[in-house]
């Protein structure tokens, strides 16, 4: 993978790019960042440039025995540790019995998330872990001279698995043997050792735009329309963009107008009708639906507040907008419906009636926009 493989989170790629090129990247580092933003992406890009044998500028150049191998993450001197379950029972878990499985999970979801990948190795109901055991696999490998005469390098995706048994690894973390870098990809910083974490190097990952999860779809070939929707929703995380995907196949305006329709005439036939059919789809449907909605209302309170404002929807989203703006809510009405769908978000997610909670919003999301009075349910 090359940095140009890697979506956004250029201010990291320039930071590593100049430790390198100053000879001052660290030993150990932690690539921190939300699920989706792309840190095993990065520390397999920086992995690839270090074992490049053409580096073109900021570059790997991707076709040199180098670049192939890692590609195939099968550079002798490229190592891994992941979570993992026990192959069977009275097994220990170990990254190295999962590693043809772990080539072909990233091959196919590079920006793949921890449960997806316990999910492809049929993991079920169990914890995934990294174990003492390994972290002293992880010891004496590094210690071995590296195949190739360069680098070695471990990258350890998702150090919270370590658990206490992390401690192992702080001499090695400490003092590496010479030209070995050790890249830790963790998410969760509460969840990683302190001990580790104050031994280590950040590199601070941002939530990807909306400009770069919708340019990064577009690559794949999802049509712009979909993009746009879908690089809205996806709060900066790009496995949470292909995740909704799935859920997103069908035009979610439509439902949309049917509803605000039936909200603002108060017609009690066409709120049930909506009521019942988005009842009928998945809780993810049900939640990306009204996420899309408090998308929509946010551009609607931007354009009749900020004169000029120009949303960037598609042009039907953005006139459907521009109709809502033309009511102008004050914005405490907007903040109001926000609340109301943020709390349904929150009762639908732990498995809440979804009919009755729907029913419930369009109660109150009448009550709101009419100024009559109403109380937040709990």
């Amino acid at each position: 993978m090359q940095f140009s493989d890697v979506t956004g989170q250029h201010a990291a790629k320039e930071g590593l790019l100049t430790l390198w090129h100053s000879g001052k990247l660290p030993h150990a580092m932690m690539i921190l960042g939300k699920e989706g933003t792309g840190g095993l992406p990065l520390a397999l890009a920086l992995a690839q440039y270090v074992f490049c044998e053409q580096k073109q500028g900021n570059d790997s150049c991707n076709q040199c025995a180098g670049c192939s191998k890692v590609k195939k993450l099968a550079h002798p001197d490229l190592h891994f540790s992941f979570p993992s379950v026990a192959p069977k029972p009275g097994a220990k878990p170990s990254s190295a019995h999962y590693m043809n499985e772990f080539r072909e999970f990233i091959h196919q979801s590079p920006y793949g998330t921890t449960f997806e990948w316990l999910q492809f190795i049929n993991a079920e109901n169990k914890q995934g872990n990294i174990t003492a055991d390994e972290c002293r696999e992880i010891i004496d490998t590094l210690n071995l001279t590296s195949f190739e005469g360069g680098y070695k390098i471990q990258v350890i995706w998702r150090p919270e698995y370590l658990g206490k048994e992390g401690n192992i690894l702080l001499k090695l973390i400490e003092e590496p043997p010479a030209n070995t870098l050790i890249i830790m990809v963790a998410e969760d910083l509460e969840s990683v050792l302190k001990t580790i974490l104050s031994r280590t190097q950040q590199v601070n990952l941002l939530p990807l735009t909306v400009r770069e999860i919708e340019e990064a779809l577009r690559k794949r070939g999802v049509e712009e329309r979909k993009a746009i929707q879908v690089a809205h929703l996806a709060e900066g995380s790009f496995s949470g963009a292909l995740q909704l995907l799935q859920y997103t196949g069908s035009d979610l305006l439509a439902p949309l107008r049917d509803w605000f329709n039936g909200i603002f005439t108060n017609n009690g036939i066409t709120l049930n009708k909506w009521v019942e059919d988005m009842a009928k789809t998945g809780r993810e449907q049900q939640k990306n639906f009204l996420i899309y909605t408090e998308q929509l209302l946010a551009h609607a309170m931007r354009i009749s507040l900020i004169p000029g404002y120009h949303a960037p929807l598609p042009a039907d989203e953005a006139t459907f907008a521009g109709k809502l703006a033309q009511r102008n809510f004050a914005p405490s009405v907007y903040e109001a419906m926000r609340t109301l769908i943020d709390k349904t978000i929150y009762h639908i997610e732990r498995n809440a009636h979804s009919k009755t909670q729907l029913l419930h919003l369009s109660i109150q999301m009448q009550y709101c926009i009419q100024g009559v009075p109403f109380k937040l349910y709990p």
